[in-house]
């Protein structure tokens, strides 16, 4: 069970910083005085609860969903194909539901970075990947670090999207911890899985 949660979690904060890092690039380098909207657009989610937002995900990946009847027209899913009650659902609302940890100290490590430094890589006859890798990549590691940490260590032990989105065969630490607290009523054990 504890590795399951470490798979989802990696994966899903794998998938965040993908999904962020170019967000957070965007947002301080090329969003100009659209700046702050989209700051608050990427804050926006935290104006919702936790739990509403992960049901709307149960909406969106339900077997009549849009997402569903267009993957199966695609052909990605087959007839019988779904999504809801997969660990694909499970990845998805952690993703969706910790990006805003990963976007924000992103745009904050990226966003004071000197944009002369990147022109001056282009400047060395440095392609935009290259420069990249060696001034833009080594620069925002601090944000890459705590973006990562701010979102894994929460995705390890959340349950709530195991429990509304996964199957009764989805169990992570969060829902053993639950259960051992509350049903099997041993304290010991829930408050050794809880320390690890």
């Amino acid at each position: 069970v504890f590795q399951k949660s470490l798979i989802y979690a990696l994966i899903a904060t794998l998938i965040t910083l993908v999904i962020a890092y170019p967000l957070a690039y965007a947002i301080a380098f090329k969003s100009g005085r659209w700046k702050n909207l989209m700051l608050v657009l990427v804050i926006a989610p935290f104006f919702t609860s936790f739990l509403v937002r992960t049901l709307s995900w149960k909406v969106l990946l339900g077997d009549d969903s849009f997402i569903v009847n267009t993957l199966k027209t695609v052909g990605i899913l087959g007839d019988n194909g779904h999504l809801l009650a997969t660990p694909i659902a499970v990845v998805a609302g952690l993703t969706y539901n910790f990006l805003p940890f990963m976007v924000l100290p992103l745009f904050a490590s990226i966003d004071k970075i000197d944009y002369r430094l990147i022109e001056a890589s282009n400047d060395l006859y440095a392609n935009p990947i290259t420069g990249f890798f060696r001034v833009t990549w080594p620069l925002s590691l601090p944000g890459v670090v705590s973006g990562t940490l701010l979102t894994f260590i929460p995705a390890a032990g959340d349950y709530i999207n195991a429990e509304l989105l996964g199957s009764t065969n989805t169990r992570v630490i969060g829902s053993v911890i639950q259960s051992l607290f509350t049903d099997a009523n041993d304290y010991p054990s829930a408050g050794a899985l809880s320390i690890l």
